[in-house]
């Protein structure tokens, strides 16, 4: 399964954001942790464990946008 990962740099700090799954979104101060906080949030809404291998590869990136691909099998 691939699932698009959005995170925006703020005044303050980063969001981060799986658009395509209703409230898979946090914030942070620092952009790996919003991105680490997020890839709870997705384990946690989808049932994943943590043997279930999860690959974060970035797409693009704008001035303060940067979109990255979640890749990760689907559970069954």
């Amino acid at each position: 399964m691939i699932l698009d990962l959005i995170v925006v740099k703020t005044n303050d700090g980063y969001t981060a954001e799986v658009p395509s799954l209703n409230g898979v979104e946090t914030w942070a101060h620092e952009e790996e942790e919003a991105i680490t906080k997020v890839i709870d949030l997705l384990k946690f809404y989808l049932n994943l464990d943590d043997e279930n291998e999860i690959k974060i590869d970035r797409a693009r990136r704008s001035k303060n946008r940067t979109v990255y691909k979640i890749i990760f099998d689907k559970p069954n």
